[in-house]
């Protein structure tokens, strides 16, 4: 089973810790959907004999799009690709985009997941960040999506400046009032070349500590796992049923497209990604050229993305996977290099399986980052 994502580079106004490719120029929208009904055909003979089991519209802000346009990219899936009777449709929107007119221009059409980007359901904290949304519409706007959607997830940001823990607290218990089945949640990153990495800069904010982000992490772990929630992946918990088909695909290294201006692509043996630059994408597209730059991975690269992706979840590392993929001496490699952290209880050995206990969940990248291998004759 195989997914498709589709970026859509369009948001109404820029976050200030965002780094991911858009423009806020929507001149060009009607041109980009017609680029990506291209791409997707020009790309077709990628998955022959493959059947797409997940569609994913990320951004970007998907939510600007009209219906009849991620209908009409929905159909060129269709039309191009073998999917499964009941594909996992997600689309990612802004509390600002979800009027109960669109809301139930969506549940009509295929698309039967919503991401929602909330963040926070406090005033001062969306100012701090630059959304275009407020308060007031991310809870009316989860109140109208409840009553048509029931696969709901929303995204929270912690670690945030100033943000304290009871703050923190009620965000997590304000999301939960709505019955929501999953929820990520990232802590705040300063990005190169973002308005919050200026601001940091010039003294304007004061990052939260690694103290106080993993204090928010360990109340958001303890606080989801009691309401009913797994942590199948670091950033990610949903209730049993709810995990997100599409994300869970890519951190179990299963085959994706990505379309559209900085999307990204991986069939098992190289990964690709396509040129962010949205006039350049258009016109390669309308010439019958996906613009996409490729890297072959090595043994050494598909290892160290399988343990960096593996620790994060709960399906942890397998070992005899790493032995029979790799060769024994990965497995003799990263049983070593483990040894520091089973020790002092970050990680453990259940059975075959390498996992982060709850305490090394947090610490999981920088986990990883250890046991990866720089090169093995």
């Amino acid at each position: 089973m195989s997914g498709i994502y589709i970026h859509i580079p369009f948001c109404k106004q820029a976050c200030h810790y965002c780094d991911f490719h858009f423009s806020t120029t929507m001149g060009k929208k009607e041109a980009m959907v017609k680029a990506l009904c291209k791409e997707l055909e020009l790309r077709k003979a990628e998955f022959l004999g493959e059947q797409v089991a997940t569609i994913y519209f990320g951004g970007g802000t998907p939510s600007v799009l009209e219906t009849e346009e991620i209908e009409q990219l929905i159909a060129a899936v269709r039309e191009y690709y073998d999917v499964v009777d009941n594909p996992e449709i997600t689309l990612e929107a802004n509390p600002d985009d979800l009027s109960e007119e669109k809301i139930l221009q969506l549940a009509a059409s295929p698309i039967n997941r919503l991401s929602i980007g909330i963040q926070s359901f406090f005033e001062e904290d969306l100012k701090l960040m630059n959304r275009v949304h407020n308060a007031l519409e991310a809870e009316k706007c989860l109140q109208l999506a409840s009553e048509y959607f029931d696969n709901i997830s929303i995204d929270l940001i912690y670690g945030m400046p100033n943000m304290t823990l009871d703050r923190w607290k009620q965000n997590i218990d304000k999301a939960l009032s709505f019955g929501i089945p999953h929820i990520s949640s990232y802590a705040l990153t300063v990005e190169p070349k973002t308005a919050l990495a200026k601001f940091v800069e010039d003294g304007l904010i004061t990052p939260a500590t690694d103290e106080e982000t993993q204090e928010h992490f360990n109340v958001l772990n303890e606080t989801l796992l009691s309401a009913g929630f797994d942590c199948y992946e670091i950033s990610n918990f949903g209730k049993p049923g709810y995990y997100s088909q599409n994300n869970s695909a890519y951190w179990q290294q299963k085959k994706y497209i990505g379309v559209g201006p900085s999307a990204h692509s991986f069939d098992g043996v190289q990964r690709g990604w396509n040129i962010n630059n949205n006039p350049k994408y258009i016109k390669s597209i309308a010439q019958n050229i996906v613009p996409m730059e490729v890297e072959v991975l090595s043994s050494t690269d598909k290892y160290n993305e399988y343990v960096m992706t593996g620790l994060r979840t709960i399906w942890g590392v397998s070992l005899s996977r790493i032995s029979t993929e790799f060769g024994p001496k990965y497995k003799e490699y990263v049983l070593l290099q483990a040894n520091k952290f089973i020790e002092e209880h970050l990680l453990f050995v259940d059975g075959d399986i390498l996992k982060t206990t709850k305490k090394g969940m947090f610490l999981a990248d920088g986990i990883a980052a250890d046991l990866f291998m720089v090169n093995l004759k």
